[in-house]
């Protein structure tokens, strides 16, 4: 059963006591935060550690200390360090923070480019990278911090270099948040640069900056606004529409139209951050409306346990969805409320 309780002896080897502070943390921080995160219990001297937990927990507490216990390798002579987010990415990669979810995915898939594997860190994300590799168009919805963007460009990066596409499209609705584009200088492609930051960290990340910048010279990797987009059909192609929760309901039809022979589109995008004008409709949400039982398109929606950065990102994300659901219990009381004072009013006239 996987509530009994298990005791796991183990040493690691070779024993090290530079390779050892390193594991442990400052005053012992990463092993507390395996312990409460995982709901068990860490005693260790020198190289010798005792987990106590529930099977699933305490197997996967022993797995992540022997993972990250190989990341010390010295490098140069010198230990590596593990930082809290190294602790916390093994956790999340683990998938065992609910006792009872099994520690397997059902099939797993990765993507592969010249600096590198990159593989999926949790079964939702994994879910996501298969549906991109067997689907023509993919949703990825959620919040920041689940890797649907990052995810998305090595997909693009892998097509490319196994020419299985021609070139790389990026794109993006010209939507400010909070800012005002026209302040900015150049056109409207320059202006709209740096909000597609993240999207050329991951390219420059991948394919190196120098290799990233010729392929934009010669058109392979096109940044191009969403404007930019109508009136053309993209064919041989590998497009990822970023931010998509500011299209308008118009946009959105206008590009998912856009897609030619032998494409692939990737549409990103976290339905609580809109910034269209007030009584705009966001394209993407009604696009899972629209679309939802339409078999050649996959929707991939994340929630805060999927969050893959700083594990204080996934606790504020999920303090503003219980402010946001907190705010649309109230609302619907008060439209109840309305109603019933209306019909007792009615009532008695």
């Amino acid at each position: 059963m996987s509530n009994q309780v298990k005791n796991i002896e183990f040493y690691l080897e070779p024993a090290d006591n530079n390779r050892l502070s390193s594991l442990c943390g400052p005053f012992d921080d990463n092993l507390k935060q395996i312990e409460r995160r995982l709901g068990v219990e860490v005693a260790h001297r020198d190289n010798w550690f005792k987990v106590t937990g529930n099977q699933i927990t305490a197997k996967a507490a022993v797995d992540i200390l022997k993972s990250l216990y190989v990341d010390t390798q010295p490098v140069k002579g010198k230990a590596q360090d593990i930082e809290p987010d190294n602790v916390h990415l093994a956790i999340t990669e683990a998938n065992c923070l609910e006792q009872d979810m099994p520690n397997v995915w059902e099939k797993e898939v990765f993507i592969k480019t010249r600096r590198g594997v990159v593989k999926p860190r949790n079964p939702n994300q994994s879910q996501y990278v298969a549906n991109i590799l067997t689907h023509d168009i993919s949703f990825g919805i959620g919040p920041a911090g689940t890797g649907k963007t990052y995810l998305a460009v090595a997909a693009a990066v892998d097509a490319l270099e196994r020419q299985e596409i021609r070139r790389i499209l990026l794109t993006r609705p010209a939507v400010e948040a909070g800012e005002k584009l026209g302040f900015l200088p150049g056109d409207l492609t320059q202006k709209i640069d740096p909000y597609l930051r993240p999207l050329y960290d991951a390219l420059f990340e991948m394919l190196g900056f120098e290799k990233v910048e010729r392929l934009i010279e010669k058109n392979v990797i096109e940044v191009a606004p969403l404007a930019y987009m109508r009136g053309r059909t993209l064919n041989d192609a590998f497009i990822i529409l970023d931010e998509s929760q500011n299209t308008t309901t118009e946009q959105m039809k206008m590009f998912l139209t856009r897609i030619g022979f032998n494409s692939k589109a990737v549409i990103t995008g976290d339905i609580t951050q809109v910034d269209l004008p007030r009584g705009a409709r966001s394209g993407l949400r009604h696009a899972i409306e629209v679309l939802s039982n339409v078999e050649e398109i996959s929707f991939n929606f994340f929630k805060s346990h999927d969050v893959v950065r700083h594990p204080v990102v996934a606790r504020i994300v999920e303090a503003y969805e219980a402010k946001e659901e907190q705010e649309r219990q109230e609302k619907v009381a008060k439209q109840k409320a309305r109603q019933q004072a209306a019909e007792q009013q009615d009532s008695g006239s």
